[in-house]
């Protein structure tokens, strides 16, 4: 009860006491302990120590953790930031605290050692929470960043946590486990006690949240849900209530990421990378981008709510800020249930980028993001801010579980992977072997840039770099295994396609050879240098274990392969010994049990006492195990390595574990290796690893390390390296990697044996330091560490926090007292200036007034002030442009509030009549969701049946209009093409009048109707008869058939039951808009109602009282016509508000402190509030009564003035004022009543029509009840009707499927049939040829006729390749040559022979060739026939066997279609159930029995009265339709009679001409002839065609190919003519360039040799005459060289052949005969004259 009194004790204050309670009050209570605040655990008392074996002397810290290398990155959250320095994250058994400046790590060891599943964060970063893993596990609570352990949580779980979370207070904690039993906790974590616990759903559960808005809301997700949680108080206390969610039509998915909104609303990922929005465990909205297109690539993996936006991490590496406004306030705009929303920012982590966590902190005031993400390579730690700071990446890992691990023999360096395998080479030259999946071996080297060749020692390693030496692809297969031989001359490789490759080592690898194994190569060991022999043991994963020696190089023949065949090879085929030693061990203990019994029988017997014989106790037998179990398949072996020469030792998997097999090769090589069924020779028992084997050994300082299966790290000290049974019971073992997915997957010491490195399937790599041999002998004299502490400590100092308060508060208090000091400073200076001002204003008085200064004076200069306003100014919209954004948000906000609160309010409007009491109110209506109108924009199911039904009739049209409008297009498009052409008359019309005729027989036979045609008019017309006239069958007949137009299903009805929404709602919306428009009437009314009252109290102010009328009531709004006005209010308004809301808490204050006052309490709270005035309606009030005062007021200052007696104009003016005065009365008062009368009846009428809309209103409501319930009745038979139509629908598509290949195969039959009929006419032709070139009295007509006829079979031989000289042709040729076998014919006689090969004597030699190539040309047609014939009779069969599965299909469809209208049936029977409500008057029913009405309405029937009468008339217009009939079928009568005597006269008439046709034919012939075949014999219609096309083709490129000429011979011309041009325009440069030269040479001579020519003799006129001279004689001889040319040309015998151009320097040109037609002479050279030569010969004188 205690439990219940606490947990009741949240609720307010106040304590509700059950039954059980009030008797719990009775007994003494027992107080329960409360854990101090102050009080914490020690954490060398909780975390798991290595296990060591009892007496065994093995120091506890054999291994002590140095660092931690690697990262668990299958964990979705391994990342806690803590501040901005420290990381956390988990690594095995381990929490690793990261220090990001030092890069220095600390480490919490988990306390029971099974591991560690999550760790959480306290949401002010004082504490973190670690959930564990085992039996029973732990939830440890720790401080930070002190590290002490502060609370265990004991019992949440069974196996494993797997995530936790703190409320937004942190005093409650949720933590959720994993399978089994998947349980829900909340933890008053404090007190160390469960508050509520719930299984939180049957399958994997990943992530529990409390929500930020409500922390009695919690979140659970995990495989394929969404579950929202509540925690209620109930009687029995503190209880969750689960919600599971409901995907609806939406996918089911796996949800990772999610984010509780602060309104209950829930966002959470999906794996196609979408959001939804969850609210009330329903999707209400799917959230993409633009285009569908998903918010991510792939799972949404986290979803973070941070400073009012929405950021969403995805695993395509993108993370996206969207608008949290948008998402909170989506919905669903369609159908499809999607919405588009746009991020309003991204950022692109990197390509090929998963991104799983991120975690946020403030590092100097900035946020700063912390990601975790992996690609295909490796995993990364990033820090970056959204805004502002690229990424940056902090750590590198591996992105999976670690394969392998090798270390260097030299130096402390490291090598492992994650997708590959690897191995170092242990001697000193840093290269690196690494074997890939794909079968390449990589050699790599490592190498220093700075030019260090190796990197020794414990060497600076950061700079080190690698590179590819060598890469060599030995293996098929991924590569699992390398190994170096102890020299290192020889490199191992083995893979899983069964081999291990050798390579010889040295500058390059080069290959030896391979061998095959039986099995996929698990693991290589080559012998150590204490054997003698240097052999490779190699290790398959089927229970293979083979010994080869190494190979050499020399002794390998590697010319055609490099397999080595003659290696000596061991065998060795594991079979399981399991079952066997359990029995022995079985039937061992047995044996014992019994020798103990018979001792101690003995012992009492030698005592003197006597034992008496009982009878045994039945124990429980075990299951006998068979004799000799062997499993089905081998167990895997997991490791090995060598003992002795020829002996190892095995570690396997499976059944086998838990023992290491010592086994020894046989010396047996001959049998085969398959068939071979090894057994150990001893067996050594492990502890504990029946389900727990070993995967790795390794050896260093006589210590045996051994890497288990779940993580653990286990250490046996050997003595002299002797393995026994004995040796190995004791050991040292520490859980290291994760127990479920961590085993170990490498173990190596470091060169110096001073480090151990393990690596695991976690991805986590772990480095410790070995204790030495003198720190092991130390620690044996060490003592045994103290049992755990459980009293509780209370030395924390209880006054720390109210210290920390007090100093705070002063700290404040200082601050606001400078602050007042400060102000008291300035309004002292202020006092003192004013006291001056006063002063000097003093003393101005004092002086004389001329010298006084003016007030205007002592101001200030109007620019200072006028300055002051301006940045008064300048900062106020400064402050305004700060808080825009604020002012914007919280102006949405109000219009949120507003459309969310008082929009969607429907306010009942009554209007009220002004003299009666008739009122009319407006219809409260809900607001029309948006797919109503959505729908409503859309056409209707009528419409669009009867669209569709248009469609298919305009489909329907009759193509034989066109068909013929196509035949007359081609004729005449043929006629006038053929008018167009310029060939011979005579042939054109011969050709023209053959194709007509024949266009036009073939389409007159085919528009002939056949004898079952019908108009399709009358088709139709029937058709429509059918189904429209004259059936009224009622829908409840058994042969009722529903139309296919009638149809209805749930889609159909619900569009109408929305269109009647629609149109209701539309009614009554204009109904509505009537009523308001008739309010506002009202209030116009009474606008103008007042200012004909004002009037009417200014007209009766000039009148005397006696004669006034009573003035009209002005009529009043009541308050239910103006409703909006209750939401209307202003600043006033707000005031008075809070005031009165002051009051009443001040009120209720007081009264809640006088217990005594509760009545006086209750009836102040009935008191009513104080009434609202509209303020609009008391400004109107009193700008009126001023106007009225103002009148008043003016009357009376009127009548004071004019006191004096009036004149007689003055009284008749008076009179006829107060005439007019009583007019105006006596109108304004009918006025103001004719306007009421008239409102009243404007009410009055639409009352009326309201109360007719009423009626309208609830029949729509009868009626779509009806509908509603008939849409229940559909939605129940839809899956049914579904499934029917759709199989009617699969049928129809494979009838139709089915229809068109029997088109097409029935086409393709005619086409082989005509083209059977070509071939069988060119049969006959070749036939009539024959005959036509016998001639007639031929002798030899039978012999040729039967070589025509002989049968040939043609036989082709294969082709038979020979390997002669491929110079000899006729050898090839003869190769391919087909042989004819012959058979002859029995025409005559079977004795008579006759050889076709030689022509008779006296026969004609071309007739015979001719017959043989007739014979030829009928065999090649034969052939085709046969051919096509096959090819028509596989046609036909196709055909046949797919007609009869279409009749098949064709009566599934029949079936279907039955069942469909049977189904159609009942469903319209069960619709005919439903009662449907028809509002009838008394003069509508017609259904009367004997003159009354009965009372039994159920054999009536229900029609429009429309209906009703069109069938009356319908009655009438038949019998006048079946008159017209007969008369019609009458007249029928008569012209049919009429045709048929018309028809036997032109029979007679055909006869007749036929036989004249005969006889003429016979006259003029001789014979009847059948003119249609000589037509086609005589004409090949198509081939005079296209030579008719042909002849218009070569006419059309003769002229193009004439036009071409033409236009190449101009442009040759004008290509002469420019060439022309060019050559005269390239001599004149050629001139003008060598006159340029002889000018300036001439030049630079004159100006040499200036008056040279005066000196002595005359020296110019000298050289001028050598020269002329000179060229004279050249022109003499240029003379005779052309006269001989003359001659040669002119000689009769020949030319000259070849000539040679050759130039000379003094511009003359030969001609060079290289040799000459029939003249012996010698070669010459005959020089021309060039064109400058002559024109400077024309020159001369």
């Amino acid at each position: 009860f205690s439990k219940g009194i606490t947990s009741s004790r949240g609720t307010g204050g106040r304590i509700l006491l059950s039954t059980g309670e009030m008797l719990a009050q009775k007994r003494p209570e027992k107080v329960e302990k409360k854990i101090p605040e102050a009080f914490f655990y020690k954490y060398e008392d909780i975390y798991s120590r290595p296990f060591v074996t009892d007496d065994s002397g093995i120091p506890i810290n054999l291994l002590t953790l140095k660092h931690s290398f690697g990262y668990d990155c299958t964990r979705n959250v391994n990342l806690l930031m803590m501040d901005s320095q420290t990381l956390l994250y988990i690594a095995g058994n381990q929490v690793v605290l990261q220090d990001l400046k030092t890069k220095s790590q600390s480490y919490l060891r988990s306390s029971s050692g099974g591991g560690i599943g999550f760790i959480t964060a306290h949401p002010t970063k004082q504490y973190f929470a670690v959930g564990e893993k085992g039996k029973k596990p732990n939830l440890i609570i720790y401080e930070y960043p002190s590290l002490r352990p502060y609370r265990i949580l004991r019992g949440g779980t069974e196996e494993a946590y797997v995530f936790g979370d703190f409320n937004h207070a942190g005093t409650l904690l949720a933590s959720v486990g994993s399978s089994p039993d998947y349980t829900l906790t909340i933890w008053d974590w404090k007190q160390e006690k469960i508050v509520s616990r719930s299984k939180a759903f049957s399958q994997d559960v990943y992530k529990v949240t409390f929500s930020a808005g409500n922390e009695e809301q919690l979140t659970t997700s995990g495989a394929g849900h969404i579950r929202f949680w509540k925690m209620a108080l109930t009687f029995t206390g503190l209880k969750l209530q689960g919600a599971l969610g409901r995907f609806g039509k939406t996918a089911v998915t796996d949800i990772i990421g999610y984010v509780a909104l602060p309104d209950g609303k829930v966002i959470s990922g999906t794996e196609w990378g979408n959001l939804l929005l969850w609210e009330g465990g329903l999707i209400k909205v799917e959230l993409c981008r633009a285009g569908h297109k998903p918010c991510h690539s792939g799972p949404v993996s986290q979803l973070v709510l941070d400073e009012g936006e929405l950021v969403t991490v995805g695993k395509d590496g993108f993370i996206r800020v969207w608008n949290f406004e948008i998402i909170d306030a989506a919905d669903s705009v369609d159908d499809t249930g999607l919405l588009e929303v746009e991020p309003m920012n991204e950022l692109h982590v990197g390509r090929n980028v998963s991104l799983s966590f991120m975690s946020k902190v403030h590092d100097c005031g900035q946020p700063v993001w912390y990601a975790q993400l992996q690609n295909a390579a490796e995993f990364q730690f990033f820090c970056f801010a959204l805004q502002t700071r690229d990424p940056e990446c902090l750590y590198t890992f591996h992105s999976g579980r670690i394969e392998a691990m090798s270390v260097s023999p030299v130096t402390h360096l490291m090598a492992t992977t994650a997708l590959d395998r690897k191995h170092t080479i242990p001697f000193p030259s840093c290269l690196i072997a690494v074997g890939f999946e794909d079968g390449v071996v990589r050699i790599i080297e490592v190498y220093d840039p700075k030019g260090l060749p190796v990197l020794a020692g414990q060497t600076n390693t950061e700079n080190a770099e690698i590179s590819l030496k060598q890469a060599f692809k030995p293996h098929a297969a991924a590569v699992t295994a390398l190994a170096y031989e102890r020299n290192g001359d020889v490199l191992a490789t083995g893979s899983k396609d069964k081999t291990v490759f050798f390579f010889a080592v040295g500058d390059k690898y080069e290959p030896i050879g391979f061998i095959c194994v039986p099995g996929p190569v698990q693991a290589l060991q080559w012998s150590p240098p204490s054997h003698v022999k240097r052999t490779l043991l190699i290790l398959c994963e089927n229970g293979f274990v083979l010994q080869v020696p190494a190979p050499s190089p020399e002794e390998q023949d590697t010319a055609s392969t490099y397999q080595i065949k003659n290696l000596p090879t061991q065998y060795f085929h594991f079979c399981s010994v399991k079952s066997r030693i359990k029995i022995a061990l079985r039937e061992k203990k047995k044996q014992e049990k019994e020798k103990a019994k018979l001792e101690w029988i003995k012992q009492q017997q030698e005592m003197g006492k006597e034992v008496k014989e009982e009878e045994p106790e039945e124990e429980p037998e075990e299951e006998p195990l068979p004799p000799l179990y062997i499993p089905e398949e081998p167990s895997p072996i997991l490791c090995g390595f060598y003992s002795a020469p020829g002996k190892f030792l095995l570690s396997l998997g499976g059944y086998d574990s838990g023992f290491l097999y010592h086994c020894e090769f046989s010396h047996d090589l001959q049998e085969d290796p398959e068939n071979r069924k090894d057994e150990p020779f001893e067996v050594i028992p492990i502890e504990d690893t029946d389900d727990n084997p070993i995967h790795q050994i390794s050896f260093c300082r006589l210590l045996m390390f051994c890497g288990m299966q779940n993580g653990a790290l286990r250490v046996y000290p050997l003595q002299d390296k002797d393995l026994s049974v004995n040796t190995l019971k004791e050991y040292w073992c520490l859980n290291v990697h994760d127990n479920v997915y961590g085993q170990i997957r490498g173990i190596c010491s470091s060169h110096d044996d001073r480090f151990l490195i393990t690596c695991g399937g976690d991805g986590n790599i772990f480095a410790f330091n070995i204790l030495s041999p003198e720190d092991v002998h130390k620690e044996l004299k060490a003592k045994i560490p103290s049992p755990r502490v459980s009293h509780y400590s209370l030395s924390l100092n209880l006054a720390y926090l109210l210290i920390e308060e007090v100093k705070q508060k002063k700290d404040y208090e200082r601050i606001m007292k400078e602050a007042e000091e400060k102000k008291h400073k300035k309004r002292e200076e202020l006092i003192a200036l004013r006291h001056e001002f006063l002063f000097l204003l003093q003393k101005n008085q004092e002086l004389p007034k001329h010298m006084q200064l003016h007030r205007e004076q002592f101001e200030m200069d109007p620019r200072f002030s006028e300055e002051l306003n301006r940045q008064t100014a300048q900062r106020i919209q400064l402050v305004q442009k700060e808080l825009a954004w604020e002012h914007e948000k919280h102006l949405i906000g109000l219009q949120k509030l507003r459309n969310q609160f008082r929009d969607s309010l429907a306010f009942d409007t009554v209007v009220h009549a002004i003299q009666s009491n008739h009122q009319i109110s407006t219809y409260r209506l809900p607001a029309m969701s948006e797919e109503c109108y959505q729908d409503k924009e859309r056409p209707s199911w009528k419409r669009t049946v009867l669209e569709q039904a248009w469609k298919q009739a305009e489909n329907r049209e009759i193509v034989t209009p066109e068909t013929r409008h196509m035949h007359r297009l081609t004729s005449q498009a043929f006629l006038s093409k053929s008018e167009g052409m310029k060939l011979p008359c005579l042939f054109i019309c011969m050709f023209s009048v053959l194709k007509v005729q024949l266009c036009f027989v073939p389409t007159r036979y085919k528009s002939k109707p056949s004898g079952d045609y019908e108009n399709p008019k009358d088709v139709e017309d029937v058709k429509e008869a059918q189904e429209n006239m004259g059936c009224y069958m009622l829908k409840t007949a058994t042969n009722y058939r529903v139309p296919e137009h009638r149809l209805m299903n749930a889609e159909k009805k619900v569009m109408q039951l929305k269109s009647l929404e629609v149109l209701i709602h539309k009614r009554k919306v204009n109904m509505n808009k009537e009523i308001l428009s008739l309010r506002d009437l009202k209030v116009s009314i009474i606008d103008e109602i007042k200012c004909l009252v004002q009037e009417l109290k200014s007209i009766q102010a000039a009148l005397d009282s006696s004669e006034c009328l009573p003035l009209p009531l002005i009529p009043q709004l009541h308050p239910d016509e103006v409703p909006e006005k209750k939401l209307e209010y202003d600043s006033d308004i707000l005031l008075k508000f809070k005031e009165e809301q002051e009051a009443k808490a001040k009120l209720q204050e007081e009264l809640e402190r006088s217990p005594s006052a509760h009545a006086f309490r209750h009836e102040c709270l009935r008191a009513p509030s104080i009434k609202k005035i509209d303020p609009m309606a008391l400004a109107a009030a009193a700008q009126l009564m001023k106007t009225v005062s103002s009148v008043v007021t003016e009357l009376q200052n009127v009548f004071e003035i004019e006191k004096a007696e009036p004149t007689e104009m003055e009284l008749e003016i008076l009179k006829r004022e107060k005439i007019k005065n009583l007019y105006l009365q006596e109108t304004l008062i009918k006025k103001i009543n004719a306007l009421v009368i008239n409102f009243d009846a404007e009410l009055c009428f639409l009352r009326h029509k309201k109360l007719k809309l009423d009626v309208q209103m609830k029949s729509a409501d009868l009626r779509y009840m009806t509908w509603y319930e008939e849409l229940l009745i559909l939605k129940n038979l839809e899956k049914q009707e579904n499934l029917l139509q759709g199989r009617v629908s699969a049928l129809i598509s494979e009838q139709e499927a089915m229809q068109s290949k029997l088109n097409s195969y029935l086409a393709q039959m005619e086409d082989r049939k005509d083209e059977i009929v070509k071939l069988q006419e060119c049969e006959k032709a070749l036939y009539a040829n024959f005959q036509a070139s016998l001639g007639e009295n031929n002798e030899f007509s039978h012999f040729l006729t039967k070589v025509l006829k002989k049968k040939i079979n043609w036989v082709e031989k294969k082709e038979v390749e020979r390997e002669a000289d491929e110079e000899d042709e006729d050898e090839e040729e003869n190769a391919e040559e087909s042989s004819l076998r012959t058979d002859e014919e029995n025409s005559g006689s079977e004795d008579e022979v006759f050889d076709d090969s030689v022509c008779p004597k006296n026969c004609n030699e071309a007739l015979f060739r001719h017959t043989i190539q007739l014979r030829q040309k009928r065999l090649d047609i034969e052939k085709a026939l046969r051919e096509k014939k096959k090819v028509a009779a596989n046609l036909r069969k196709k055909y046949n066997a797919l007609a009869k599965k279409a009749k098949v299909v064709e009566t599934s469809l029949d079936t279907a279609d039955r069942e469909l209208e049977t189904f159609q049936w009942e469903k319209q029977q069960r619709l005919n159930e439903l009662y449907v409500v028809v509002p009838l008057k008394l003069h509508q029913v017609e259904y009367l029995v004997n003159g009354e009405m009965p009372g039994d309405f159920s054999q009536a029937l229900v029609f429009t009265r429309q209906s009703l009468q069109y069938l009356q008339k319908r009655i009438v217009d038949l019998r006048n339709e079946k008159i017209m009939q007969r008369e019609i079928y009458k007249k029928a009568q008569e012209q049919h009679k009429q045709l048929v005597w018309e028809k036997k006269e032109m029979e007679i008439e055909i006869r007749r001409l036929e036989e004249k046709c005969s006889h003429l034919m016979m006259k003029k012939f001789g014979r009847l002839v059948d003119f249609e075949a000589v037509q086609a014999h005589s004409v090949n219609i198509r081939m005079e065609e296209l030579k008719v096309q042909i002849m218009e083709k070569e006419y059309v490129h003769s002229q193009e190919l004439k036009e071409w000429e033409e236009r190449i011979l101009d442009l040759q011309q004008q290509l002469m003519k420019l060439t022309k041009e060019n050559t005269s325009k390239l001599q004149q440069l050629n001139q003008f360039c060598l006159e340029k030269q002889q000018l300036e040479t001439k030049l630079d001579s004159l100006k040499n040799d200036l008056g040279a020519e005066f000196r002595g003799t005359r020296t110019t006129d000298i050289k001028e005459k050598v020269r002329l001279e000179s060229r004279l004689k050249h022109m003499v001889r240029d003379t005779a060289l052309l006269k001989e040319e003359i001659n040669l040309l002119s000689r009769k015998d020949g030319c000259l052949r070849d000539l040679a151009l050759l130039s000379r320097k003094d511009g003359c040109r030969l001609l060079q005969p290289s040799s000459l037609q029939g003249s012996q002479t010698p070669t010459e050279s005959f020089p021309l004259l060039t064109p400058e030569m002559v024109t400077n010969s024309t020159s001369l004188p």
